[in-house]
């Protein structure tokens, strides 16, 4: 009989066996796929964001699922202790624009690499191509877990980390759910987040700027009622169906909401092009610029200004001729463009599937988990860690935290719980 076994090879699967094998328990990391760290692999464009270093109260806002169930797990294993941990390993660490945690080397096989190895350097059991096919209960504690082989493994506590419905091919494909649900669990409602999104616009279907990628713009999402419900910044990339990049993907799980929310069949969206500036100045500096260049075609103009291939939709959309010059430049649409460089208008349609999502929303309740353990409140002995759980966050090393930290107190827990059986009576 093992002590702990462990379902799932991910980052909180991999952090959970370290965890529970450096407090002495007796480990089985078990993995249906034929290599650990899968997700890991890909994660940060292979280059493995392995932490944010943000302030803790900042870390739980970029974690807007959530987040503040993460309070407790954070005060055993935070993002600060993730990073001493890579870096007792040998993984030297850089930080980069807004927090990011990357590994020097810009490799994620050398973050990989190093977690396996830390594995089995704490004596954990190891069985890849092992898929579990179920759990194993009796009288309200867990006993162990049935393998799809038919053979039974026998065990004190269990700790699943199969991730949630996301990224599928790296083996998140929702088998934890169903056994979440054997053990009298609630799964709330799944959804993607950190996705694509989808838009209806002409511009978009006639595929007028696609690959066209903006920098340092702040893109929103608003309510039915027109008031904003999400502003984030960053950069985007607009694409055949929509638009995607960082900023887009940490709106998804709010053009998602609101259209569960009501029966429209679109979420406006707006583009700030110029978000350091108010409109008056922006209408000033193109005004400036036609008056230095008086024989100029407004549409020449704002070459430069903004990107070539949005300047015959935003000429369109603000009514002013492309070929006007500065001598007959109408005031009331030269208003309207510095308007829509503001706010350029977008209809979100909604996101592409759970499947091709980074992230899963929704999962295990959180009402029936003891926060500072992971531990079920359904079932003694059994634990969750990870994006099972009803947590995200933005992209940017906010889901991996919570993973690492999640899986590590889970880990650590269930080691306890078999020290506290085998003390004295």
């Amino acid at each position: 009989m093992y002590d702990v076994i462990v379902i799932g090879g991910g980052p909180a699967g991999l952090m959970a066996s370290i965890s529970a094998a450096s407090q002495g328990a007796n480990v089985l990391l078990l993995d249906k796929g034929d290599k650990l760290g899968r997700k890991l692999a890909i994660s940060g464009g292979g280059r493995c964001n392995v932490t944010n270093n943000k302030e803790l109260d900042e870390l739980i806002e970029n974690i807007p699922g959530n987040g503040r169930f993460l309070y407790s797990s954070f005060a055993v294993f935070n993002n600060r202790d993730i990073i001493r941990f890579f870096e007792g390993l040998g993984i030297r660490l850089k930080e980069e624009d807004r927090g990011r945690m990357f590994p020097v080397s810009n490799k994620a096989k050398d973050v990989v690499d190093a977690l396996v190895c830390k594995v089995r350097e704490t004596g954990v059991e190891i069985r890849v191509l092992s898929p579990v096919d179920s759990l194993r209960f009796e009288n309200g504690q867990v006993t162990g877990v049935r393998l799809r082989s038919g053979e039974l493994i026998d065990a004190r506590n269990v700790i699943v980390a199969v991730g949630g419905k996301a990224v599928p091919h790296t083996g998140s494909t929702g088998d934890g759910y169903e056994w979440a649900r054997q053990a009298g669990h609630t799964i709330t409602e799944l959804y993607p987040t950190e996705v694509p999104i989808t838009l209806q616009d002409e511009f978009i279907k006639k595929r007028l700027l696609q690959g066209l990628s903006l920098r340092n713009i702040h893109l929103a999402v608003y309510n039915e009622k027109g008031k904003k419900k999400s502003e984030q910044e960053g950069d985007m990339i607009f694409t055949h169906f929509g638009i995607s990049g960082p900023a887009a993907l940490r709106c998804s799980q709010f053009v998602v909401k609101e259209l569960q929310k009501t029966d429209r069949p679109v979420v406006f969206m707006s583009i700030d092009l110029f978000p350091g500036q108010r409109a008056e100045q922006i209408l000033n500096s193109i005004y400036a610029m036609a008056k230095h260049e008086p024989r100029k075609a407004i549409k020449n103009v704002l070459k430069g200004y903004v990107p070539e291939r949005l300047v015959p939709i935003l000429l369109d959309m603000a009514e002013l001729q492309a070929d006007v010059t500065f001598a007959h430049l109408p005031k009331s649409p030269l208003e309207k463009l510095a308007q829509l460089l503001k706010r350029f208008p977008l209809q979100a349609t909604g996101t592409l599937p759970i499947e091709e999502a980074f992230v899963t929303g929704g999962g295990v309740s959180l009402k029936e988990i003891d926060p500072k353990t992971m531990q079920s409140k359904r079932m003694a002995g059994l634990f969750f860690c990870g994006e099972i759980l009803d947590v995200h966050g933005y992209t940017g090393g906010y889901n991996i935290t919570a993973a690492f930290s999640t899986g590590y107190t889970a880990g650590k827990s269930a080691a306890e719980r078999v020290s506290k059986e085998r003390e004295p009576v």
